[in-house]
């Protein structure tokens, strides 16, 4: 049973962890994401709906695989095993269907993913890739530029 003075010692206990101990290293800003792209080390993979994409654009350099189409799983599976030089990062609209979606590849082993939290609108954790003013493309041109057999080149 937790007691108001175990509650009271796990608070101060928490305290004289490093906030940097507290950070989650399986998100990233979406200016840390735009750099790590632009640097060839990131593959940047868009979930929204056609629709989404349409509305907004699409971050420049993503590519756009929609979450919601029964192959988006063997198309996740073949960018993490064609590309095990790059780490790989989700994005959507504010960020909630990325989390869940990382709680879904922690669920099946897939580690080291990435999540674009603030996604592209933004929301309760961050600005947001638009708002950020980072670069779109149109989603015919981010689907034309996006390699057919998901190897990053």
């Amino acid at each position: 049973m937790l007691t108001r003075r175990r509650f009271s010692f796990s608070l101060a206990a928490l305290s004289l962890i490093p906030v940097d101990a507290l950070a989650n290293p399986k998100t990233l800003t979406a200016e840390e994401a735009f750099s790590r792209m632009r640097s060839g080390e990131l593959i940047l993979i868009d979930v929204r709906t056609p629709q989404e994409w349409q509305d907004s654009g699409v971050a420049e350099g993503a590519w756009p695989l929609d979450m919601r189409e029964p192959d988006f799983g063997r198309w996740i599976m073949a960018v993490l095993e064609r590309n095990p030089n790059h780490q790989v990062a989700v994005i959507c609209r504010s960020g909630n269907r990325s989390g869940r979606l990382m709680g879904v590849f922690a669920q099946n082993g897939i580690d080291g993913t990435l999540d674009v939290t603030e996604g592209m609108l933004g929301g309760p954790r961050g600005k947001g890739w638009i708002p950020s003013g980072l670069p779109t493309v149109n989603a015919q041109t981010a689907f034309e530029a996006m390699p057919k057999d998901l190897t990053a080149k």
